[in-house]
């Protein structure tokens, strides 16, 4: 029997300001302002570890960058907007390659008491904030599992020290987990915890980060919807469906479930974007599982997203995707 979400159906955006440690920039109030105008309550801030600590010394922390990731609860509280922060580099650990890591979250020591200590610093800060209004998300996207950086085991040994080290400051703190495989494997082993997990809405990739040079895709075919490519596979809405069954059922064992980053690269055809968007809202919407799509103003945003086949309104000074917009609001 289908179970209703442990979760509030969050709905919103990711606020990516501080993700990258060389192109980082402070956070804007506007954002949340306009993302509850537009009737949405949920925004994820995927943070950098490296930008509150000095370069040689990853335990000596600057105060004046976490004043500024204060800013985002307090205006989350004045907008009714739920944040979600997230760590996207954690000590020993990031799903891209901006900055070297000299040691390894899953399989180093000193990296997990590090993620603990980083951690607690936060679970310290926001000590009594209602968790109707602030949650952790622990680390973005885990790789997919193997013997050289990540088993299973790994994985969950990791994420069982981190949860019961902030359990033991703020035993009311609600957190979340990411899937494995980059957010894309739910974590059944850990249904016990008493903590959410977040999936994604990147598949199929073809589709979703067409040209993104990043993942390599600057040679992918020129995605059509259905029908977009994913590594040798044609990916269609009942690919979708079977994808998301494995998040429902983790959801009716009582998980709380997130779609915690949803989007596509400017480089796919706008009308591809929009009609695969629908079928992936719907699916979520079905099954009561929220969303937050990357990012708010960017190349995956309704502001602001440099995207070429797209007749923009002006929203103060910037360019709305309406359309975009329009059909989040919809879901």
């Amino acid at each position: 029997m289908e179970q209703k979400n442990t979760f509030p159906r969050w709905r919103g955006f990711n606020l990516p300001n501080m993700f990258s440690y060389y192109s980082a920039r402070d956070f804007e109030e506007e954002d949340f302002k306009w993302i509850s105008e537009w009737g949405f309550n949920f925004a994820r801030i995927p943070l950098n570890y490296r930008l509150w600590t000095e370069e040689n010394d990853i335990h000596k922390i600057k105060e004046d960058i976490l004043r500024k990731i204060d800013l985002v609860g307090e205006w989350g509280e004045k907008y009714g907007i739920h944040t979600c922060i997230n760590f996207h580099r954690a000590p020993g650990y990031c799903v891209n390659n901006e900055l070297p890591e000299k040691f390894n979250l899953w399989k180093d020591e000193e990296a997990v008491n590090a993620f603990c200590y980083h951690w607690g610093i936060f679970a310290e800060r926001y000590k009594g904030i209602s968790s109707e209004i602030l949650s952790f998300n622990l680390v973005n996207e885990p790789p997919h599992p193997s013997e050289e950086i990540m088993t299973r085991e790994d994985h969950e040994r990791v994420i069982r020290k981190a949860v019961n080290h902030l359990r033991r400051i703020d035993p009311e703190r609600l957190l979340i987990i990411d899937g494995i495989s980059f957010g894309n494997e739910p974590l059944f082993e850990l249904s016990d915890l008493a903590v959410g997990q977040s999936c994604r809405g990147y598949l199929p990739m073809g589709l979703t980060h067409y040209k993104a040079s990043w993942v390599g895709g600057e040679n992918w075919p020129e995605p059509v919807w259905p029908g977009a490519w994913h590594y040798g596979e044609s990916w269609d809405r009942k690919k979708l469906e079977e994808h998301y069954a494995q998040w429902a059922a983790l959801k009716d064992r009582g998980v709380g479930v997130h779609c915690g980053e949803v989007g596509a690269f400017k480089f796919t055809p706008h009308n591809v974007v929009l009609a695969w968007m629908k079928d992936l809202l719907e699916i979520l919407s079905e099954r009561d599982i929220g969303f937050a799509l990357w990012n708010f103003k960017g190349p995956f945003g309704i502001l602001d997203s440099e995207r070429e086949d797209v007749e923009y309104e002006d929203w103060q000074g910037h360019k709305l995707d309406k359309k975009m917009l329009s059909l989040l609001q919809a879901y």
